[in-house]
């Protein structure tokens, strides 16, 4: 294999295009706190969007690696899950995303110091990006695996669509306040969903590594119940969320993708998760609905600060 092919797999076994999520709920944590009446720190937004960016390419890497036999056992990948396939396929040996994993680790912690004793000294500042990058290399990575132990979907919520914002609006405003906590709530939920649509297909390969994820203690059915569930949450929570003091504009703007998930829910009540196409399609429109609505919530808040 040319040098040329060499990286060019490099990059694919990181799934790059996912990367995208972190931005978009970062610029989410940085909109709000705008709104709240913080003024913009450029420092904090680039050293906190690499920090960001290291440990959710980190996982990408990680769980190419921790997951290879999952993914070899897994016969009918799709878009979203059975890994890259190129670990699957030969193309790099396993241990290239071990070490691009610790690397980007290392830049993660390397962006926290900086954060937390230069630009965002403060008392968050280390425990919410620690939690995150803790949490993320123990989704997959012994002795954590929470993936195997039906905790992996909990944690991805926590840290993907909860501490990501989090970190954005603390950076920028040096503290935190119920505000944030708020806003992130439906989209926990929603990224709880997600999870779940994109496990579907993964199920039988799981379940012969012994990556024991919640889908696979459950079974397709059950689990697509929860993820009425969860989506029902995301959209039952408003109420509580306005009294609270969730501004009126972003509950509109929550509230906008609702057909869309209604629609998601009744394919699921009707089992349109049989075939790894429908599993696919699910999959899809889950993800939708996570980045959909957080870019919502992102232009509301930028509307109300201007």
């Amino acid at each position: 294999m040319s040098h040329l092919s060499s990286f060019t797999a490099f990059i694919r076994l990181g799934r790059p295009l996912f990367l995208a999520g972190g931005l978009l709920l970062h610029g989410l944590g940085i909109a709000m706190a705008l709104y709240d009446g913080a003024s913009l720190n450029i420092a904090a937004l680039i050293w906190g969007q690499v920090a960001i960016t290291s440990i959710q390419w980190m996982t990408h890497y990680g769980n190419e690696y921790f997951d290879l036999v999952a993914d070899r056992a897994n016969l009918t990948p799709t878009r979203w899950a059975g890994g890259s396939r190129v670990l699957v396929s030969g193309q790099l040996r396993p241990q290239a995303a071990l070490a691009a994993a610790l690397g980007l680790a290392c830049i993660a912690l390397m962006a926290t110091m900086v954060l937390a004793l230069w630009v965002r000294p403060g008392l968050w500042t280390v425990p919410l990006l620690f939690t995150g990058l803790l949490l993320s290399w123990g989704y997959s990575a012994p002795p954590l695996r929470l993936h195997s132990r039906g905790l992996g979907e909990l944690a991805l919520a926590v840290v993907v669509a909860g501490l990501t914002p989090l970190v954005g609006f603390y950076l920028q405003a040096g503290q935190l306040t119920w505000l944030p906590v708020l806003a992130v709530l439906p989209l926990c939920a929603l990224q709880f969903a997600q999870s779940l649509a994109i496990e579907l297909s993964d199920l039988e390969g799981d379940a012969a590594a012994g990556k024991r994820t919640l889908v696979v203690q459950l079974g397709r059915p059950v689990a697509a119940r929860v993820m009425i569930m969860a989506m029902a949450m995301a959209y039952g929570l408003l109420p509580l969320l306005a009294w609270l003091g969730l501004p009126p504009l972003v509950v509109g703007a929550i509230l906008l993708p609702l057909p869309v998930a209604a629609w998601q829910a009744w394919r699921l009540a009707r089992g349109a998760y049989a075939t790894p196409q429908q599993s696919d399609s699910i999959a899809f429109v889950a993800i939708g609905l996570l980045m959909g609505t957080t870019w919502l919530e992102l232009m509301a808040f930028v509307i109300a600060w201007l």
